[in-house]
Order: structure tokens, then C-alpha cells, then sequence
């Protein structure tokens, strides 16, 4: 199985990266976004729950991503792979979906690390945010966000170089430029 992490800061193109990743490779998608969000919507107990973390800018506490996460992953047990959009966002998330993969005979092929510089990041979500409307994009939200991401997620970037699964990608330029970059990084573990 071809099981990708797209990491980086949020904003840093990690859905739009994943979809093109899909397309091209044939994986299935799990982003703890996309599913809390629909949780959210649906007033799920854990969406609410949820809701009150993300609306504040923090993390979704592990034990509820896990949970979640150990379902979605045993219903794609047929997968060619899975790219991980948003998850691990933590070194002990890191080593439960290590955990997860390896008792179902797999693990990590690859962690992609956009690397997008900080102005443009918060151009970019401020952007999604008029265009899509959502609530968490906005300055105060964002500027909480990448506080939480440099302080807590970017410590798994020297978990996964320890681990020899870490390939920086430059994040900066048009979709496709990127895009580029991130085929290059994918063909080199396939």
C-alpha cells in the first residue's frame, strides 16, 4: 500500500495537493477535516465536541481522532493507499497511526511537508475564507492556528526525518508547479 502524510501549516495546500494525489495515484482520501466537519454539520455528540476545540483555533484531543480515524481506516481495506490530509498532527498521533498501519500489515510510504512561507499562508486562508465561508478563517482564528501548528505539529517533521519518511516539498508557485514537486517526492517511494 502507498499510505502518504501531507503535512504542513494550515493553509499550505494540503487539500488541493491530496485531490491531485487521488486523481493521479488512485489512493482514497482521509482528512480529519473534511470528516469533522461533516460531524460538526450533522451534530454528531463528537462533532459538537469537536466544534469546541476548532472554533477556538486548538487541536481535537487524540482519543476522539483515533477513534475515528481506526474506523474510516479499517472501511478502506482494500485501498491501493490512503493519503492522510490533516492527521498525525502530534508525535504521539504519529506513532498511533504507526501502530494502526502495522497491525493491519502496512505503514508510512512518505511524508510530504509543504513548506509555504507564513504572509502567504495567511493570504491564502483569508482568501478561502471569503470564497468559502468558513468560520475558521479568519485572521484572529488563523494567526491561533499557526501558533498551535508551530508549537505542537511541527515537531513531527523531526519525527518522520528520524524515521526516514520525511521529503520537504516547496509549496510556493502555481498548483501544477507544486503538484510537480509532489509527483517527483511520490515516485521516488512507489
Amino acid at each position: 500500500m502507498l499510505n502518504i502524510v501531507i503535512f504542513g501549516a494550515p493553509g499550505s495546500g494540503k487539500g488541493t495537493q491530496s485531490e491531485l494525489i487521488i486523481k493521479e495515484y488512485g489512493l482514497d482520501h482521509i482528512s480529519t477535516g473534511d470528516v469533522l466537519r461533516a460531524e460538526i454539520k450533522a451534530q454528531t455528540e463528537l462533532g459538537k465536541i469537536a466544534d469546541g476545540y476548532i472554533s477556538k483555533g486548538q487541536l481535537v484531543p487524540d482519543e476522539l481522532i483515533i477513534d475515528m480515524l481506526a474506523k474510516v481506516l479499517d472501511s478502506k481495506a482494500d485501498s491501493k493507499g490512503v493519503i492522510f490530509d490533516g492527521f498525525p498532527r502530534t508525535i504521539p498521533q504519529a506513532k498511533a497511526l504507526k501502530k494502526m498501519l502495522n497491525e493491519r500489515g502496512t505503514d508510512v510510504s512518505v511524508m510530504l511537508n509543504l513548506e509555504v512561507e507564513e504572509a502567504e499562508l495567511i493570504q491564502r486562508l483569508l482568501k478561502r475564507g471569503e470564497i468559502s465561508g468558513r468560520s475558521d478563517d479568519n485572521l484572529e482564528t488563523i494567526q491561533s492556528r499557526l501558533e498551535v501548528y508551530h508549537n505542537q505539529t511541527s515537531p513531527l517533521k523531526e519525527y518522520y526525518i528520524t524515521e526516514n519518511k520525511h521529503t520537504a516539498v516547496h509549496g510556493m508557485g502555481t498548483v501544477e508547479e507544486i503538484f510537480g514537486r509532489v509527483c517527483d517526492a511520490i515516485n521516488c517511494v512507489k
